[in-house]
Parts: C-alpha cells; structure tokens; sequence
C-alpha cells in the first residue's frame, strides 16, 4: 500500500492505540464538530448528483477548487443520527481538504476499516467508503481539467 496522507497517518495511528470505547468517544466527539456545507457551496435540496451512493445517511459530497489547485471538500449528511457519517465527514474534510490532487486518489477505501474497526458492517462501510470514492471523483475530475 502507497504512504498515507500525513495527516490520515497521524489519526490512524492515534485511533489504533486507543481501546475500544476511547475509539468510539472520540469518533462521536469529531461527529459533534459536523457542520453543514456552507451556503454558497450546496443549499437543500441537495442535488442528487453530490449524493453519496450506498450510504444510509444520505450523506453528500462536494470538492470545491482552490486557486492552488487542490480541493476543499464539504460534505452533508441528512440524517440526524448518522454519527458514522458525521465522524467522516469531518475526518476527510481535515486530511484530504488542500492535499494534492494525485495523493487523495491514492486513499484506499479499505481506510474505512482502520477508522471504524472490523466491526463495521459491509453496508455502513460501503456507504463510507463511498464518500471517501465520491471526494476521489472529484479529485480525478479536477486532475483532468484543462486548468489543472
């Protein structure tokens, strides 16, 4: 597997030395710093086009360019219980927002795993690592732009 984000690295192996409930505490902690998109990037109804596809909080996703050329990620999450979701949101938006285009896209969606724990069921993970996916998609579309 290709080097991690800093960042990603450092939260990773952070959570890896916690035991099982600090892990979740903190996961719900970083859940509660969750904010919505701001107005001038997405307002409800969000288009479904920025839905994240198989993700049960109806989670949403959006890569907003920076003059450096990288992208400032924003995210919507519906469903008031989705902690999960919430916890994501806030941790792709810190290690991915400002890195460089290629190294976002090098992220395995397995990360989820290593966030969550193996107890994290196929569906929630999908879902999961589908906004991971989604934040790539934009990436790979800004690569691709004749401004890149």
């Amino acid at each position: 597997m290709s080097a991690l984000p800093p960042k990603l690295q450092s939260l990773l192996e952070m959570l890896a030395s916690l035991e099982r409930r600090e892990r979740m505490d903190m996961l719900i902690d970083l859940a509660a710093k969750y904010q919505d998109p701001p107005p001038e990037v997405a307002v409800r109804p969000y288009a479904p086009n920025h839905r994240v596809p198989g993700c049960e909080s109806e989670a949403y996703v959006w890569g907003e360019p920076r003059p450096d050329h990288t992208l400032k990620y924003h995210f919507a999450v519906n469903n008031p219980q989705g902690v999960s979701a919430k916890a994501t949101a806030v941790i792709l938006g810190r290690v991915l927002s400002g890195l460089p285009l290629d190294e976002v896209l090098r992220v395995p969606p397995e990360v989820m795993y290593d966030i969550f724990g193996r107890e994290l069921s196929l569906g929630k993970n999908l879902g999961l690592s589908n906004m991971l996916v989604m934040c790539q998609a934009f990436a790979r579309e800004a690569l691709n732009s004749p401004q890149a």
